[in-house]
């Protein structure tokens, strides 16, 4: 009695075509990898720019209206009601000035991590309470502080002139020394 052919097993075959499966989304995935290069350039772009912005710009920007512009206007404001608003409003800028930095604290360590292009949970969250944060800070210091500082220094051309040549030594000098060869 002959029997009927066994099916033939395509165990083979079958692993040749799973193994496409496995390559095919593999190769899916690369291919969208050039679209996520240059937004990882980007995000390391900023939080290095970032980074520098905060060491160099935002840090000696409060320690220089903490150091000249709040203690001019103070000296030049008249004793009594104008004198302690003036105190009340140089507390709270710098107040802030305190918080916006300490919440750059609590993000610089990820941002480095960013810049370097290491993986880094960045708190999105935080990244928007202080962008809220310092905005909310410069408008009311543009919106308040400013306007009145240019109106108490503005009353004597001296004050004003003596804030400037300050602030002008704070910056010239040491950029010509810079020049020069010389580092501090």
């Amino acid at each position: 009695m002959t029997g009927t052919p066994a099916a033939p097993d395509n165990a083979p075959i079958q692993g040749f075509a799973n193994c496409h499966v496995g390559i095919v989304s593999q190769l899916e995935q690369l291919a969208r990898l050039p679209a996520l290069l240059e937004p990882a350039r980007q995000a390391r772009e900023i939080a290095a720019d970032t980074l520098a912005f905060f060491r160099d710009v935002v840090h000696e920007h409060h320690a220089e209206e903490e150091r000249e512009l709040f203690p001019a206007v103070l000296a030049s404001a008249v004793k009594g009601e104008e004198r302690d608003r003036v105190q009340q409003i140089v507390d709270r800028l710098t107040l802030e000035h305190r918080q916006v930095e300490a919440a750059w604290s609590a993000l610089e360590r990820d941002l480095k991590r960013v810049a370097k292009g290491d993986d880094a949970d960045l708190d999105a969250a935080a990244v928007a309470a202080l962008v809220r944060d310092y905005l909310g800070h410069a408008r009311y210091e543009e919106g308040v502080f400013l306007p009145l500082s240019q109106e108490i220094l503005g009353r004597n051309g001296n004050h004003m002139a003596a804030l400037g040549v300050s602030l002008h030594l704070r910056h010239a000098v040491p950029e010509l020394l810079k020049k020069r060869g010389f580092r501090g």
